[in-house]
């Protein structure tokens, strides 16, 4: 059966593949699929639809409904043999449901592209709505919700789409926005701004102040801060407010921008730039994750399997640590590599190794064996199709996968090893960073701070010469730890470890930071003889470290998640057991410490220290055996 396409941004339609309008019949037909597409593929009772038709549902409501439902099907499945079961507007138990795909309806499409920062896809997604949504049903109570839905959705789109571009074009479609909608101080943030770039500066001022009188003299209220910090920027013509003045690279895009074709054009280079802007500093990877993701809906959007395994793929930025950092969306882009891997057509072995490799990087931190399997798979296509490239990104998830358990520092060090050696041969800067990272995490878990030492001087040297300023967060946090174990006095060592934490939090890393700058200090302490201090700040590792406070936490608990502080975590919960006398808890720590007996637990990291595996082992055999 060929598609039936639904319009609900504005007067509902139907239209067939051939372009032509279904007829709906009569109001009461037309409420009914309305109805049914605000419920979004959910049967719909048939007691629902009749409260919903009628304020007094008068006799027979239940047979009218049936009959409505009967004609829309006519209407919508015109091929559909006698007796043969429906397969758009279905029946299921006591109710009805309508099955469209989710490019079938204007709203659904809508709502996916409405999250684009792409002023191309803003433009013909605006170009959808023909009037209000639901615009036949303006009473109706259960239209109201969505509509509202869609309403702001509508708004941030033509905002986002403002802000995508900031010129002159943008600044008549402003105004328009802000006198239909005159409390949005969004919408007088961008056309101040807009009318700033373009030489404006009085009339942004203007702008600001009439904002300020609508909002103090007929809502009472202030404008918010950022209407009240545009406003001082005015003023003092901050350089910030014009950044393509003085800026190619800003240019450049501006160019690319106006001359590229549309978003298939525009998708592949646009996720070569965020990859090279997640390197270069906080701002960047902030914004880089965020428009990858809108990358990737849009890519998914054009229905091109091969297109999206490319743009997923390209994201190949060298990855430390296995904690996401944004965990909702790296299990978005985990999604979607997997619809992608099903979907792509036979062939094609370099880009199915990419989103092979892609889901080996972003489903971090688990201890399911199906992202190391898909990490494995990429390494195997790479190193047959002799990829360098390709070899290192898959190395890449190989390394990120080898924390599943404690005890794999040796295996990591060989993979940074490999990528060091790969990418000295083919100039990979980025992989050779990742593999002498890797080396001061794997050579500071066994011990060998000689060797983490010329690892991170080999790593802060490229990161100097190539301008990667993020590669100094790991760099000072390796600083921090090599001060902590030197001895110095805790006074020096929490300063030390507060300022990483606060290099931390700038460089847009939450997966790193989460809990470590405490987890860091506890060990201090703990190594020092001190106290253990306050309970806060642990993050999402305080329900490991609690039992050091209350014994009673150790009851039921959880293994700790796989990542580079397992053992520190396990050493700890080892020390609340023996402390404790916790023998079931006793036996657990022990076990999972076993493999790792030659390494410093923490170290791993390449930033802090907890103690050595091999200290805490006696501990609890020691304690095992005196109470057998």
């Amino acid at each position: 059966m060929s598609e039936i396409r639904f319009g609900v941004l504005g007067p509902l339609i139907a239209v067939d593949a051939a372009g032509r309008r279904v007829g709906l019949k009569g109001p009461m037909h037309r409420a009914v699929l309305g109805r049914l597409l605000v419920a979004r593929r959910r049967v719909v009772p048939v007691g629902d639809l009749v409260a919903d038709l009628w304020v007094a549902p008068p006799d027979g409501a239940v047979a009218a409904v049936r009959t409505f439902v009967a004609a829309l099907r006519r209407a919508l499945e015109p091929d559909r043999p006698p007796r043969a079961p429906a397969s758009l507007l279905v029946t299921e138990g006591l109710g009805y449901a309508l099955r469209p795909t989710g490019q079938a309806v204007d709203a659904w499409r809508f709502e996916a592209a409405a999250r684009s920062t792409d002023p191309a896809v803003l433009d013909e997604a605006l170009g959808w709505w023909r009037g209000p949504a639901y615009a036949d049903f303006p009473e109706a109570p259960w239209a109201a919700a969505d509509r509202a839905r869609l309403t702001e959705l509508r708004l941030q789109a033509v905002e986002s789409r403002a802000a995508a571009r900031l010129d002159a074009a943008a600044i008549a479609d402003l105004d328009a926005h802000v006198t239909a909608h005159p409390w949005r101080e969004e919408g007088w943030r961008l056309l101040a701004l807009a009318l700033y770039r373009t030489g404006r500066q009085g009339d942004a001022l203007a702008v600001l102040r009439r904002a300020r009188t609508l909002l103090v003299e007929q809502l009472g209220v202030d404008p918010g801060p950022a209407l009240r910090r545009l406003e001082e920027d005015v003023l003092r013509q901050a350089p910030g407010l014009d950044p393509g003045a003085a800026d190619p690279l800003a240019r450049a895009a501006e160019a690319y921008d106006r001359v590229a074709g549309g978003a298939r054009a525009r998708l592949e280079p646009a996720v070569g730039l965020l990859r090279a802007l997640a390197v270069t500093g906080a701002g960047g990877l902030r914004t880089a994750r965020e428009q990858r993701a809108a990358a990737v809906v849009a890519a998914e959007q054009l229905g091109d399997p091969e297109l999206t395994a490319r743009v997923i793929g390209a994201y190949d930025v060298p990855a430390v640590w296995p904690r996401a950092d944004d965990p909702d969306r790296a299990a978005g882009i985990v999604a979607a590599a997997a619809r992608t891997l099903a979907a792509l057509p036979a062939g094609h072995p370099a880009a199915r190794a990419r989103l092979l490799a892609t889901i080996g990087l972003e489903a971090r931190g688990t201890t399911d064996p199906w992202p190391g399997e898909c990490a494995r798979q990429a390494e195997a296509i790479a190193r047959e199709l002799d990829d360098p490239a390709l070899l290192a990104f898959a190395l890449n998830a190989s390394w990120m996968q080898r924390c599943h358990r404690t005890g794999l520092a040796a295996e990591r060090d060989a993979i940074g090893a490999e990528l060091i050696a790969l990418a000295g041969r083919h100039g990979l800067v980025t992989a050779e960073v990742l593999g002498h990272l890797v080396r001061v995490q794997a050579r500071a878990a066994l011990g060998d701070l000689a060797g983490a030492d010329r690892h991170a001087a080999a790593a802060g040297g490229l990161g100097v010469r190539h301008e990667l300023p993020l590669v100094e967060v790991f760099t000072a946090g390796y600083a921090a730890l090599r001060e902590d174990l030197d001895g110095a006095g805790y006074p020096a060592v929490e300063r030390a470890y507060r300022a990483l934490g606060e290099r931390l939090d700038a460089a847009g890393m939450p997966g790193v930071g989460d809990g470590l700058v405490a987890l860091a200090l506890l060990g201090a302490r703990l190594r020092r003889g001190r106290e253990l201090g306050a309970f806060e700040g642990f993050g999402s590792y305080a329900t490991w470290v609690l039992p050091l406070w209350d014994h009673r936490a150790l009851r039921d608990l959880p293994d700790p998640p796989p990542g580079l502080l397992a053992e520190a975590l396990w050493w700890l919960l080892g020390k609340a057991a023996v402390t404790s006398g916790d023998r079931p808890m006793m036996r657990r720590a022990r076990t999972a410490l076993g493999p790792a007996a030659g390494e410093v637990a923490g170290a791993g990291t390449g930033m802090i220290a907890i103690g050595t595996v091999g200290e805490q082992l006696a501990n609890l055999d020691q304690a095992l055996d005196a109470e057998s």
